[in-house]
């Protein structure tokens, strides 16, 4: 919600008046400054959003402001430019509401054009969420990321490494719109502040890390002749991309990850292919090289992968995970969830193993559902429920 500054106005004011937390309209606000605060200049302000009304007979703003239970000065802030004791029933005015959870239609076939469409919803929403465009796929689609809180503890958090498993991105992106929504009011998340997570936690989200591999799968054959030819090819003569998990060349951005991808690599397929195809080597695919570099970037504490399916999460990579701390997080993980924590697994070259192989750090791949993939969109809410408290465990933990 956009509002304009007045005399005398501060953001601890508007904090205390609309019942948003003090560092949200902070953040929400990066260019202004205590000392650079001006009246007349617009600021937005969050989880917030403005309501049209038309007066009615009788109607005066002290009336008005007890019948949507909100301070009289807020419809004087939102309506600077109507006179309280002018206003006729020919008049509309602005009532500043809390937005509505859920803002986003994320139970749906979640390609890039409903990504695109429920990211920019959010960003103009919690306008403290920053985004931040960290590569490109082969495509040149936007590889984008989601941050969110000012904390010490980075933690990161990924889905759609698999074209096939799309139902992971609308997953993170509720949690993303629960999470904004409860800190702009101020609420408690399974027992934990959401603002006190804030504080102490920053959020790195990549919702989609193939969005030509997502969009393959929901959409059909791109536009380009040759990569359509290619896929074609590689899928047999069928349309059917359902069960495609790579990226559009035939990698499987999952397997290409330098952390004993040799042993992958001699027991996957040798070629291109619509799954487990390792790459010629390891971060030769602009999707799996940006996830690497956006993790020495900014050096993240954990890092939790999001795929389908099984009900299981994976935590430990030969030995290399830092210890009683994994361990600790993987059981908190399995209590919120029901899901079974397992260690180790016959798996190699995978984001999480090169995470904790590079860093030492705990790393996680949560396999969301059970069932064949693409998990069906009747599973969304089931699935929401069992991830979010690994979610929300993430920040804490």
């Amino acid at each position: 919600m956009e509002i304009v500054m007045r005399n005398g106005d501060s953001f601890w004011y508007y904090s205390r008046l609309l019942s948003i937390p003090y560092v949200l309209i902070k953040d929400s606000n990066p260019n202004v400054t205590a000392a650079s605060m001006i009246a007349g200049e617009s600021i937005e302000i969050p989880g917030m959003f403005l309501e049209k009304y038309r007066i009615k007979n009788g109607d005066t703003f002290f009336s008005i402001a007890d019948k949507f239970d909100i301070p009289l000065d807020a419809l004087y802030l939102v309506n600077p430019n109507v006179k309280p004791k002018e206003i006729f029933t020919k008049d509309i005015i602005n009532i500043p509401r809390v937005a509505p959870y859920p803002s986003i239609k994320y139970q749906r076939k979640y390609n890039t054009s409903a990504l695109k469409t429920d990211m920019d919803k959010l960003l103009t929403t919690y306008p403290f969420i920053k985004k931040q465009e960290i590569g490109k796929s082969v495509l040149g689609k936007p590889i984008d990321m989601l941050v969110i809180g000012n904390g010490k503890k980075k933690v990161h958090m990924n889905g759609s490494f698999h074209g096939n498993e799309w139902i992971t991105s609308g997953v993170l992106m509720k949690f993303i719109n629960e999470y904004s929504a409860a800190l702009s009011s101020d609420k408690v998340l399974n027992g934990y502040k959401a603002t006190d997570l804030y504080r102490d936690t920053t959020l790195f989200a990549v919702p989609m890390v193939d969005p030509d591999g997502v969009d393959l799968v929901l959409n059909g054959l791109p536009e380009n002749f040759e990569w359509k030819e290619f896929v074609l090819k590689l899928n047999k003569g069928s349309k059917d991309f359902s069960a495609w998990k790579a990226n559009i060349r035939g990698v499987d951005l999952n397997n290409q990850f330098p952390a004993r991808w040799e042993l992958e690599q001699v027991r996957k397929p040798t070629s291109p292919a619509p799954r487990d195809y390792p790459g010629s080597a390891p971060l030769s695919e602009p999707e799996a090289l940006v996830m690497a570099e956006v993790t020495e970037k900014h050096k993240f504490d954990r890092v939790v992968a999001l795929h389908t399916q099984g009900k299981e999460l994976y935590w430990g990579f030969e030995g290399e995970e830092p210890m009683p701390i994994s361990g600790e997080i993987s059981a908190e993980f399995e209590r919120v969830s029901g899901y079974k924590a397992i260690r180790y697994v016959d798996s190699y070259a995978g984001y999480k193993d090169w995470f904790i192989q590079e860093y030492r750090k705990p790393g996680f791949t949560i396999e969301l559902g059970i069932g064949v993939n693409p998990l069906p969109l009747k599973q969304f809410d089931t699935i929401y429920e069992d991830t979010r408290g690994i979610l929300i465990a993430a920040l804490y933990m």
